[in-house]
């Protein structure tokens, strides 16, 4: 057979990863905006802060990161319900792959908001405050579309390793593409042929990403071109 009978587990494999990047996203630009905001801050002890975490997590791998979290969480989960005298209570793997992939990648959206924040003009700002917007309103309406379309690039490039990144998560017990993908060769003797399958996998879901991204890239450089015509 084309896939020796594990054609829905992979399906459920692939399911899997789709949802877990797509949640590690969104937490990942929310601590991205959080990062860029707290780094663009004139407060020196926050700005210290921000600049300090994005430091220490680009400077480590992000496999060492994943296992350090995840253990360390669960050991100090294990210590509170020993105390209190519970049954251990096990972290489910995939909110812990998606905290821990949004903490690690919020750190590269920080650096990415941060440089488009600072791409859109200062003048932008003013004339919407002269205007009479609130900071929110000008949020918006003015510095977010801009912003976007100068961040659009980096976030294009977090995301496709994000989606890669995913595959760490196999480790801590996701049933994730690899996991089901290793145990399907392993159980067939078919090692390299469900590694090519796990590749292709990974391949059309860049792919669609990046045609959407392209989409994305379009839309809001559209007030640009028509600007340069």
């Amino acid at each position: 057979m084309f896939l020796s009978g594990y054609g829905s587990a992979l399906l459920s494999g692939t399911w899997m990863t789709i949802q877990l990047a797509l949640l590690s996203l969104i937490l990942s630009i929310i601590i991205g905006l959080i990062g860029a905001s707290c780094k663009l801050s004139s407060i020196k002890i926050v700005r210290f802060i921000a600049t300090f975490y994005t430091t220490l997590i680009r400077s480590i791998p992000d496999l060492v990161i994943m296992l350090l979290l995840f253990y360390s969480l669960q050991i100090g989960l294990n210590s509170i319900t020993e105390a209190l005298n519970i049954d251990q209570i096990n972290i489910d793997p995939f909110m812990a792959g998606a905290i821990t992939l949004a903490f690690i990648y919020g750190a590269y959206f920080t650096e990415t908001f941060r440089g488009a924040f600072q791409s859109v003009p200062k003048g932008q700002i003013e004339a919407a405050t002269a205007y009479g917007m609130t900071p929110s309103q000008t949020f918006r309406h003015v510095l977010f579309p801009q912003m976007m379309r100068f961040a659009l690039p980096g976030i294009g490039n977090n995301w496709q390793v994000l989606i890669k990144a995913t595959a760490l998560v196999s480790l801590i017990g996701l049933s994730d593409i690899v996991k089901i993908t290793q145990d399907a060769g392993r159980t067939t003797m078919q090692l390299f042929y469900f590694s090519v399958i796990a590749a292709a996998i990974y391949l059309l879901i860049t792919t669609v990403s990046h045609l959407i991204l392209k989409w994305l890239a379009y839309h809001y450089s559209s007030g640009v071109r028509k600007g340069q015509l």
